[in-house]
């Protein structure tokens, strides 16, 4: 798993697509195409791109959202933005409770931080990992990674990377605070390439009664020029205007075993990545992440482990993790799906195609009952769980000896291994969970209807209403011929009792395996808002199609005309578009 891990690999790929093949010419549609229920978020018209630079100047992936806790018809979500060529930190806002959106300009890119001189400079290349929270006086603040990428793409070689905090003061995330505030920053002027900090996601204290309230806290992962991988958080007591040293999250712990050969000079726990931050109301900051560090029992064996750590001290120190449960891992890309990206899990439909190539991981998200706070939920996706099947042919096969990642029998069967969303509880404020001591098929799946049992779930978001009710969102395959044909669907599930659940179809018809780069980036997450009795799920869409500059057009004597494609391996080519809807749950 170390493989996956691998540092700058993480970054938003910048691949060249296929060349389309067939095009067809195509009058472009309006900027804000509604599917039904589903309400466009990015209000940007489509720009006309080159066919073998499928996704630059065009896509939109990876959301969060966020309503404002003192008007929830303050909406804001964030998303890395392609409009650009490159990737950038893209939010759009509502101040109607999501029924309309408008497009708001982050102003980065200027960095002011001490790792870059200490004054404003135009700097990084590309930005994205977004995430946005609100406080208790009705700021909004986003977290943005920005970055170089170095002499592969730009006759630059610096490799620098850095996270910054922007804020929305009085205008509901119309507009943001010029340069940001630095939280983490690595100077790499001489383009080592071999140190990354990746995967920030923020959180605001928005307890009331909280000893720290409004504090924003900011966690990530380091990858480390020595290899190891550990969690990180900084937080900020003044609206995000300063942040504190980085404080050690993944320390020590006998869950963690390593090899004889490991370097962890910050503790045993020297795997991990995605990590989340979420609060309870008492002030507790709870961190949640995936670990890779089980000592697997045999050679067939492939587990890895979701940890959680506490601070009480306003994140000045955490408590040794604790486990909250077991997962198995998405399959081997490259070994399912023939010519993907390399050292990439991804979701491969069952049958012969290989359409679905996007990479892929299983990471966790935690949330507290606001209706009884010593109840923490953390859930979690598994490519093995209750519903496998493993008595149809699906079962761990231990890792690829070329990639280092997760092989399973079943991965093309039908009926087989799927993916699927799990629940682990504690009753105790995070001191232990069920999913600590119980194996992960015996734990509570979000799912409630046969065709869910047999498909697959993935990239998951969550949140508890006011009266305790817990919502979650994801992909989901088990809509028409999904599962077969690698096209995806939005579900939100609901459960009452943390044991059950309720789902209902989010989307208005399905979405085709995704095409802008390669195929192979579709983001990493998505996220849901949760404000009283609606929930807001905000996901990358494909059903709209790309668009491009038609072959032997805009020459002498042929007026410039738009097409759009069918790539090399789809048919036809589609955008990466933001949506939303908003969603009755109880």
């Amino acid at each position: 798993m170390s493989v996956e891990l691998g540092g700058a690999s993480l970054r938003a790929a910048a691949p060249t697509a296929p060349a389309a093949t067939s095009f067809s010419p195509v009058t472009p549609s309006a900027c804000d195409v509604n599917l039904g229920t589903n309400i466009k978020v990015n209000q940007n018209c489509l720009n006309i791109s080159d066919a073998d630079l499928q996704g630059r100047g065009q896509a939109q992936n990876e959301t969060w959202a966020a309503v404002d806790p003192l008007n929830p018809s303050n909406v804001v979500a964030s998303y890395n933005d392609y409009r650009r060529g490159d990737g950038t930190c893209g939010v759009s806002y509502s101040t109607d409770g999501g029924r309309n959106w408008a497009d708001a300009t982050t102003p980065n890119g200027f960095v002011r931080g001490t790792a870059f001189g200490g004054t404003p400079r135009e700097y990084m290349q590309a930005s994205g990992d977004t995430s946005v929270a609100w406080d208790t006086r009705g700021n909004a603040y986003l977290a943005c990674q920005e970055f170089k990428r170095g002499n592969s793409v730009t006759a630059d070689p610096e490799q620098s990377s850095a996270f910054y905090v922007y804020r929305s003061t009085g205008t509901n995330g119309a507009s943001w605070n010029f340069t940001g505030r630095p939280v983490a920053e690595h100077n790499d002027l001489a383009g080592a390439g071999n140190f990354l900090l990746d995967k920030e996601l923020l959180t605001v204290d928005d307890g009331m009664k909280s000893p720290f309230r409004d504090r924003v806290y900011v966690t990530w992962t380091t990858f480390a020029d020595d290899g190891t991988a550990y969690i990180y958080e900084a937080n900020s007591a003044d609206y995000g205007e300063s942040f504190s040293a980085p404080v050690l999250v993944s320390t020590n712990s006998g869950l963690c075993p390593n090899p004889a050969t490991a370097v962890h000079p910050g503790g045993t726990c020297d795997n991990n990545q995605f990590s989340e931050p979420f609060t309870a109301p008492d002030g507790t900051l709870y961190v949640v992440w995936d670990n890779f560090n089980n000592a697997h029992s045999s050679s067939t064996d492939n587990l890895n482990q979701v940890l959680l750590a506490r601070s009480t001290d306003g994140g000045a120190s955490f408590s040794a993790p604790v486990k909250a449960g077991d997962f198995y891992d998405l399959p081997d890309c490259a070994t399912y799906q023939g010519g993907a990206d390399a050292f990439r899990a991804c979701v491969p439909e069952k049958g012969s195609t290989a359409a679905s190539i996007f990479r892929a991981a299983n990471y966790p998200y935690g949330a507290v009952d606001p209706s009884h706070p010593g109840t923490v939920a953390v859930t979690y996706a598994s490519y093995i769980t209750k519903t496998s099947n493993e008595a149809n042919g699906c079962s761990p096969a231990g890792v690829s000896s070329t990639t280092g990642l997760n092989l399973f029998t079943g991965v093309k069967t039908a009926g087989a291994c799927h993916n699927a969303i799990v629940l682990s509880v504690s009753r105790n404020s995070g001191t232990s969970f069920t999913g600590g001591s119980r194996d992960v098929r015996s734990l509570p799946v979000a799912e409630s209807t046969a065709a869910q049992r047999s498909s697959d779930q993935y990239w998951q978001g969550m949140g508890f209403t006011p009266s305790g009710t817990l919502v979650v969102g994801s992909y989901d395959r088990a809509y028409g011929s999904d599962e077969v044909t690698g096209f995806s669907d939005i579900s939100l599930l609901t459960s009452s009792n943390l044991t059950t659940f309720a789902s209902q179809r989010v989307t208005t018809s399905s979405m085709p395996p995704q095409t802008e780069f390669s195929g192979q980036f579709y983001g990493d997450y998505i996220q849901v808002a949760v404000a009283g009795k609606t929930a807001y799920p905000v996901w990358s869409d494909t059903r709209a199609p790309d668009l491009f500059l038609c072959p032997g057009t805009g020459t002498p004597g042929h007026p410039p005309q738009v097409c759009t494609g069918a790539g090399a391996n789809f048919s036809p080519a589609n955008d990466e578009e933001i949506y939303t809807a908003k969603v009755a749950v109880g």
